[in-house]
Parts: structure tokens; sequence; C-alpha cells
């Protein structure tokens, strides 16, 4: 854990001055790499800890914690400020209860308060009234995507409309992947700035949609009625119907504006800057690091762009080590991203110099970096050139908007039971502002979306319709999740969705229990050794594929997961397949049945590939398509009740 406000704070510090706090210091040092105790009295340890560190872990009662971060008129306090505190999280001596003391959202102690609870089987307390409410926290919103607050923001009074219910303005001029946002902020499409912006006549780039409105309008108190089966990619942005300006005659709404353009909003609002801009320098050798702060400043002024939302400052490799150049980064606090001559070169521009090319072999530096996106954070080919070319008497500047990135993350929910749905998924959940799926796992996940989200959930069926729609809401730049049940990426909706992928948005894999696991954990250790996993559907995969692939698992002799085993229509694949084990493993071989693993109607089963392949067959009743059926190898035996296919270690 890193301080990005404090460049110089890193880590977790530990404070602990009793036995048990001790202890329980030394468990989260095990388990965090980046967690180190400090020694001394309380007040010692705590304010080296306040001074190094990102995040601070204080097992101490509250009170005592409080006392010791305000100090005494002597000592003077630990605490300089919102936007610098590290995060404070108290625990207790019998780690019951992680509390979120100071920087819940800015020094990030609600995450630490959850991480702690995670690792030591506490319970977080949380106590800021955004997450109470479930509503975004403006100071934060969006960081994870490089968001920053504009310095004058008015945070508490459009946080203060938020929490009440009130109607809150969005205004953005690109579609970010952002957090959902409330029912009561409603998304601005103006043709005309002139309240926003203080000029007259149309804007060249009209502020579109909200992020995060995918086609259908929503309910009316937030939510969003789900798709139907049929329900088709989803719709552009701009196809919201436009919210026109608020009436002269009445205060205007609040607002949250995101923009990288100077603006002055029209009523109390928290602008931010998304990290969208480039800025391309090309210099003589020598330059001053004046001449290129002045020419930069003053390009970005001439065309209205505020320089928070600069990512990065970029030139020719070459001039990676020109001392006007590095200074001018570091005056800035901008990075400074270098590239090779010929990647600039493959960069179309419109103002090429041959004068150029001879000296650092690219017929563009300034242009050329600009539009050259350097990571996964900016979409390759999609940047517009926003400042062309203009130079001083040693330098060259340009600036490039880049369009943001969308983000798909593939959600496993496990098998159906709470306790092992992971925290990440459940974080991604609540980050994403488009959640697609089908409908019952829809429903068994819907406290844990975010008031806001647009839900597309369809049935049986559907699964192309989905896939679609969960790529076109990413690819259109909103951050979307789609859901599956196990591990979304086995027998799921990943492969579906990520064959269309083409390289313009991110993807966040989080992993699930699948549902081969989740089967041997309940009948003991089937999968000890090497295994398969097999679906028997055929209603996409030819039978002669799917036979092929059994024989194989016979002849190799290891255990076999069946997904999809049987269904009403069609009852004769799984004896076929055991017909096929049983050829190289004996009658005797253990078959575990599990239905509606960790649900309530959960079905455990231990019988044999001979009880199950004899005519009749009455245990084959137990098999439906929410069963898995775990066929063991030559080696796998029923021990105490458990199945276990052994290791064949050679002390065993």
């Amino acid at each position: 854990m890193t301080d990005a406000r404090t460049p110089g704070r890193s880590g977790i510090g530990l404070v602990a001055v009793t036995a048990a706090g001790r202890a329980a210091a030394r468990d989260l040092q095990r388990a965090w790499p980046d967690a180190r105790h400090y020694d001394g009295t309380a007040r010692e340890a705590l304010t080296a800890a306040v001074t190094a560190c990102a995040g601070v872990v204080c097992f101490l009662a509250t009170g005592a914690t409080v006392r010791l971060l305000a100090g005494t008129p002597d000592t003077g306090s630990l605490l300089t400020g919102k936007d610098s505190d590290p995060g404070v999280v108290c625990v207790d001596e019998a780690r019951r209860w992680a509390v979120a003391l100071v920087g819940g959202h800015a020094g990030g102690a609600n995450d630490l308060a959850e991480r702690v609870a995670a690792t030591l089987g506490a319970t977080a307390v949380v106590t800021t009234a955004s997450d109470a409410a479930a509503v975004p926290a403006l100071d934060s919103f969006g960081a994870d995507i490089g968001l920053r607050v504009e310095p004058g923001s008015r945070l508490a009074a459009v946080g203060t409309a938020l929490l009440a219910e009130q109607p809150v303005t969005l205004y953005t001029d690109a579609v970010w992947p952002l957090p959902p946002l409330p029912g009561t902020v409603r998304p601005a499409d103006l043709t005309d700035l002139t309240d926003l912006t203080g000029r007259s006549g149309p804007a060249d780039h009209p502020f579109p949609t909200a992020p995060g409105a995918l086609g259908g309008a929503d309910e009316p108190d937030g939510s969003s009625a789900p798709a139907t089966s049929q329900a088709g990619p989803a719709t552009p942005a701009t196809s919201v119907p436009p919210v026109p300006p608020d009436r002269p005659d009445r205060p205007a709404a609040p607002a949250i504006v995101i923009t990288d353009r100077v603006v002055t909003p029209p009523a109390p609002a928290v602008v931010y800057r998304p990290p969208s801009l480039v800025v391309g320098v090309g210099a003589s050798r020598g330059v001053p690091a004046d001449e290129i702060v002045d020419l930069v400043e003053r390009a970005l002024a001439d065309a209205g762009l505020a320089p928070l939302a600069v990512r990065h400052l970029a030139t020719v490799e070459a001039k990676r080590d020109e001392a006007g150049i590095v200074a001018a980064a570091r005056r800035f606090g901008w990075p400074l991203v270098v590239h090779p001559a010929e990647a600039l070169a493959a960069v179309d521009v419109p103002h090429p110099s041959e004068v150029v090319r001879a000296a650092v072999g690219t017929p563009s530096v300034a242009e050329a970096a600009s539009l050259l996106g350097p990571d996964a954070g900016l979409s390759a080919g999609t940047a517009e050139l926003v400042v062309p070319k203009r130079a001083s008497a040693h330098a060259t500047v340009a600036v490039a908007r880049h369009r943001p990135r969308g983000r798909l993350a593939i959600v496993g929910l496990g098998p159906g039971d709470r306790d092992l749905l992971t925290p990440r998924a459940a974080r991604e959940l609540a980050r994403a502002s488009v959640i697609v799926g089908l409908d019952q796992y829809v429903d068994s996940v819907r406290d844990l979306i975010r008031p806001g989200a647009r839900v597309l959930a369809s049935g049986l069926g559907a699964e192309e319709a989905r896939a679609v729609a969960a790529v076109d809401a990413a690819r259109a730049g909103h951050a979307a999740a789609l859901i599956g049940s196990g591990d979304a990426g086995v027998y799921a909706m990943g492969s579906p969705a990520l064959e269309r992928a083409d390289g313009s948005f991110d993807v966040v894999g989080v992993p699930g229990v699948t549902a081969a696991l989740s089967a041997a954990a309940l009948l003991g250790a089937p999968l000890g050794h090497d295994h398969m996993m097999i679906s028997l559907s055929d209603l996409h995969t030819p039978w002669e594929v799917i036979e092929q692939r059994v024989r194989a698992a016979a002849q190799a002799d290891v255990a076999v997961a069946f997904y999809n085993p049987r269904s009403k229509a069609r009852t004769w694949q799984l004896p076929r397949a055991l017909t096929l084990l049983a050829a190289h493993r004996p009658l005797s071989t253990p078959v575990g049945i599990v239905t509606d693993a960790f649900r309530p109607a959960q079905q455990v089963t231990v019988t044999t590939i001979g009880e199950l392949s004899a005519t009749p067959a009455p245990r084959l009743e137990l098999v439906g398509m929410t069963t898995t059926v775990v066929v063991g190898s030559t080696h796998t035996r029923v021990v105490a009740g458990h199945v276990v296919t052994s290791r064949g270690y050679r002390w065993s």
C-alpha cells in the first residue's frame, strides 16, 4: 500500500503495546508483506507509523488512539488534514472489530478495515455516511481510474445532496468506466455550454450523456428494469434524452463535472479532472526548462485545458536525459514517458518534418508522442490532437486527448453460499455500473449491486446476447461486470465474452469456486491427483467429440468431474460415459453425486460406477443440471466416508 498523496509514505504500520495486541500484529505481519510493527511507547510507535506509513493499524482502544492522534498543546497533533492523513484502523484485543477511525476514504481506512477483518476474522466497522447509504464517496470517486478533484470543488455541498437524495446533474465530455451513481444523478446532454463555461455559442465537444446509461430508461427509484432474453447490444450513451439547462428562475442543481476543459459550473459542483491529456514535447539540446514550462502553460491555457487532466509528458527516447525536459516534467509533477523513435515514426501526424527525422529518426516528436498511448490506460488509435504542434525558439509541444478504456470484469459468484463468494467479487459487483448475467444469478447478488447500476438480466438461452451486451458496454467505455456461478471462466460466460474482445477495453478476471471444486470439497479429496473436467452437454458440442475426451480420460486413469451430466431431455449421455470409464477401471470405483452444492437443497451421495451402470439404476434420478458427478480413478478409495484419490507419495 502506497499513498499517492504523500509519496514518501508506504506500507502498513502496526502499533501494539500489549501481549494480545503484539500477537495480532505478528499475525498481520505474517500475512502482509507490506506490514511493519513499530516498537516503543504507544505515542512513539504511533508517531513513527503515521509519519512513515500509508495506513496504520492500532491494537489500542479507540479513545486512546484518538487522544494520541490529537496530541496535546505541548506535543501537537499527528493529524495534518483530510487530504494528507493516513488511514487509521483500531482493532480490539479480542479481534472482534476493525474500526475505520481516521481517513476513511482519502486515507483508505475503510478498505484497510475490510482487509484487517478478512485476515483476522473480525468485523469491519465503517461509519462514513456515504458507505452506510451506498452512495459514492466523492473525495475518492473514480480514483482508481485516475480522476482527480479540482481544488475549490464543493465536495460537502454535492455530497449532502446525494445523501439527501436530491437531484444532482452530471456533466461529462467522455464515457469513463465510473462506479454507479444513484438514480438522483441525472445526465445532461448540452449542445450550448453557455451556462457551464461562461462562453456563448455551441461547444466544439458537447457533453454526451452520463457514463452508465445504457439503453432504456431507469426506473424512478434509480434501479433498472431487467432486460429480456432478447436484449441486444448496449445502446450508445447518446441515446438518453437530453436534460435541459436549469431554468434561470430557480437555483441550479448541484453538479458533478468530469472534463479536461476549464469550466465554470453554474451551481455548487465537484469538478473531476480525468487523465485524458498527454503533452508531447520535442526540444533542441540544452533547452531551458523555463522555456518548456512557459510553452506548455500557454498551449493549455489557449486551448482551455486543465493542467490537472494531463496524464504525463512524453518525448522521444533520445531526449530521456535532456535536463530541461526532465526538469519541466518534475516542475509540473507529471511522469515523463519516452518512446523509441521507430514507434513515433509510425504515428500519422498532420505536421511531419524531415529536419526532425534527420535529427532523431522520426518526422515528429511532439505530435506523435502526444498521440501515442503508452499503456493499457489509453485506447490505441483513439487519440485526438487538440493542440497541434506549436514551437518556441528551442522547443515544440502538442497536446492530445485520449479516449478512456472501458472495463469488463468477469466475475465468478461461487457455488451459491454467500460465504464462498470472494470479497473481490463483491467489490467488483459494487464497482460496476453495468451488471450482465443470468436472471437467477443476478437475483442472488442484488444486495451487492449499488443503486444506479444498470442491470441487464436475461434467462436461459440468451448466452450470446449477454456476452454481446457485456462486451458492448465495456467497448463503449463503461465499467461492466459479467457474472456467472462458480467460476465465470469455467463452462460459463467468460469464454463467449472474451472471444469478442478487441483490445479496446481492459479485462479483470475474478475467480470463483467452480462446481468441481465445491463438489470435491463436500466429497473429501477425489481430485487429489490429476483430473479432468468434461461437460456432457451435446447441445453445442458434438457427442463424438465429447466421447473422444471421455475415452482419453478413461485411458489416462484420471479422476473426472462431469458438468451438465443429465437433464430431462438428455438421459443417456452419463450412462454412456460411465460405460467408457468402466472399460479401464473397476466397477467398484467410487462416484460422488453432488447436487446444489452449498445451497439449501444440497444433496451428497457416494456410490460406484457399478451401481450407477446397473439396470435399473435408481440413483441416476439424483442427477440433474445442478449436479456435478465426480468419478474416481483406480487410485480412488472411500476412507471413513470420504472419497480420496491418493497422491501416490512414497511415504503414503
